[in-house]
C-alpha cells in the first residue's frame, strides 16, 4: 500500500515506518519543516495547511500526531495544547481528504485508553462506556474529529495504552529502576493497559488491510497491574523493587496527569484486535521488558 504518515518522527512513528518498509509498504510523510527528501511534504496542521496532492497518491493514511502528554505538570495551556494539537492535526487531515477526488481507503487515527478514564474493577473492551476525566473529554473530542473523514474511508480508531520501548512512558522510570530507586506506584494495584512497542507498530500495519473500523484497543493480551509493570522493568534491569510513590505525593505534586496517567485503573482487552487474527509477539510485560533491554544493548 502507499501510506501517508503524520507524527511519524516521534516515538511509535520510527518502528511503524520500519515495519512498514520490512512489509513492502511504500510510504511518504508529512513534516513541519522544509522537506529533507522526495517522500517529505510540508504541512502546517496549526493553519490547516497541507498538499492536497499526496493525499490523491495515498491508500491509506496513519495519524500519530499529538503534543506529548508527559510534559508535566498539566497546566492550562499544557492542557490546551493537547487538545488542539490533535483536533488541529486530524481536523486537517480529513478536510483534505474530503477535498481529494479520489480519498484514501483507510484512515488509522491515533486514540487513548484515556477515553475509559478509572474503571477499577471492570474489564474494558471497544464496547464499554467513556469514563470521566480530561483525557476522556479530549480522546472523544480526538475521535470525533477522525469520524468526518470521507464516508468512503473506514476509520480506525487506535486506542493505545502504556508503549513498552526506548521512550514514551518509561523514558523517566528508567533511570530510576536502574538506580534501584524502582517500586510501587500509588499502591501499585491498578491496572496500566500496557503493549510493547513492536506490537504497537505491527497491530498498526495489521490494521491498514483489516476490516476493522471504529474503536480498536492496542493493549497487550495479558493484563499487568502497575505494580507488575515497574517489577518487572526492575527484574529487568537486576535491580531491586522496593522504594514505593505513595499515591498522595503524585496527587500532590501532579494532581490531574498523576490521576489519570499514574492512578487510573484500566483493565482494557484488545478483543477486537485478537477476534481479528492478530497475533502479539511480546505477550507478557516481562516479555516486553525483556525485549526492551535486549534493544538497548544492541
Amino acid at each position: 500500500m502507499r501510506v501517508l504518515l503524520a507524527g511519524s518522527s516521534g516515538f511509535i512513528g520510527g518502528e511503524l515506518r520500519a515495519q512498514l518498509a520490512a512489509a513492502g509498504h511504500e510510504t511518504r510523510r508529512l513534516v513541519r519543516r522544509e522537506p529533507a527528501d522526495a517522500d517529505e511534504f510540508r504541512w502546517a496542521p496549526e493553519k490547516r495547511v497541507v498538499d492536497g496532492e499526496v493525499f490523491e497518491w495515498a491508500d491509506a493514511v496513519v495519524d500519530l500526531a499529538g503534543a506529548s502528554l508527559q510534559r508535566l505538570p498539566w497546566t492550562r495551556a499544557t492542557k490546551r495544547r493537547i487538545l488542539s494539537s490533535r483536533l488541529e492535526a486530524t481536523g486537517t487531515l480529513t478536510e483534505a481528504m474530503r477535498r481529494a477526488a479520489n480519498a484514501p481507503a483507510v484512515l488509522v487515527n491515533a486514540s487513548a485508553v484515556g477515553f475509559y478514564g478509572d474503571r477499577p474493577g471492570q474489564e474494558l473492551t471497544e464496547s464499554s462506556q467513556p469514563g470521566r476525566g480530561f483525557l476522556t473529554e479530549v480522546v472523544q473530542a480526538w475521535e470525533a474529529a477522525a469520524r468526518l473523514a470521507p464516508a468512503s474511508t473506514r476509520v480506525v480508531l487506535a486506542r493505545t495504552g502504556v508503549v513498552i520501548g526506548r521512550g514514551g512512558a518509561l523514558a523517566p522510570l528508567l533511570p530510576l529502576a536502574k538506580a534501584g530507586l524502582a517500586g510501587p506506584i500509588g499502591g501499585g494495584r491498578q491496572h496500566w493497559p500496557w503493549v510493547s512497542i513492536h506490537d504497537e507498530a505491527a497491530a498498526l500495519v495489521h490494521l491498514l488491510t483489516s476490516q476493522l473500523e471504529g474503536p480498536v484497543n492496542i493493549a497487550g493480551p495479558t493484563p499487568a497491574t502497575a505494580g507488575e509493570v515497574v517489577r518487572a522493568l526492575a527484574r529487568a534491569v537486576r535491580r531491586p523493587y522496593l522504594v514505593p510513590l505513595p499515591r498522595f505525593a503524585i496527587e500532590l505534586a501532579l494532581r490531574d496527569a498523576g490521576r489519570e496517567l499514574l492512578l487510573a485503573d484500566q483493565l482494557v482487552v484488545p478483543r477486537a484486535l485478537l477476534d481479528d487474527g492478530f497475533v502479539f509477539r511480546d505477550t507478557t510485560i516481562e516479555d516486553a521488558m525483556d525485549r526492551l533491554m535486549e534493544a538497548r544493548a544492541v
